[in-house]
């Protein structure tokens, strides 16, 4: 075969390999979470014993876009000097599930917490100033008066809905 079409038919490989990875992504990374397993299978064997299942979702952060200053008759510096930055992602999610053993008998339950990943949006603090000085005044002959200086601290924001569910059931 020539290196040529050997290039070739790699190229084909790895864009086929490409395109069927593409298409198994997991659901996780579209909704922004990575999926975090704890795996207990080596300690089980080797305690010969049923030990809990623990997984978890960590959140992808995505800055947004701040908003621009405001600018407002009468002042001569912007509404928002410094102007709050979004940033939008998620509280982490957990999925625990232990076996429970029954008095009677050899089957285990389970006792189980499922918190899924939330969606979480906040905003930084942000700063309204403004300045000792009004606006040219034209009965003053284009000077400015004085006044008092104005200092604001926008407060920050966290807006979110977790929830959790504690569950039990017969299996593991």
């Amino acid at each position: 075969m020539k290196p040529t079409t050997r290039g070739t038919l790699a190229a084909v490989v790895t864009g086929v390999a490409a395109a069927v990875g593409a298409a198994t992504a997991s659901p996780a990374a579209a909704a922004g979470t990575v999926p975090v397993p704890l795996p207990l299978e080596g300690a089980e064997r080797s305690l010969n014993m049923e030990l809990p299942e623990v997984a978890g979702e960590l959140p992808l952060l995505k800055p947004g876009s701040p908003e621009g200053p405001r600018y407002v008759t009468g002042r001569l510096l912007p509404d928002r000097a410094l102007p709050q930055l979004p940033v939008s992602g998620g509280l982490p999610g957990a999925d625990l599930t232990a076996p429970l053993p029954r008095l009677l008998g050899d089957d285990f339950d389970h006792v189980g917490v499922q918190a899924p990943a939330s969606d979480l949006r906040t905003a930084a603090p942000g700063l309204a100033v403004d300045a000792p000085l009004t606006t040219p005044k034209s009965e003053n002959w284009g000077l400015p008066d004085t006044k008092l200086p104005q200092l604001g601290v926008l407060a920050p924001v966290l807006q979110t809905v977790p929830g959790a569910a504690l569950v039990m059931g017969p299996g593991l």
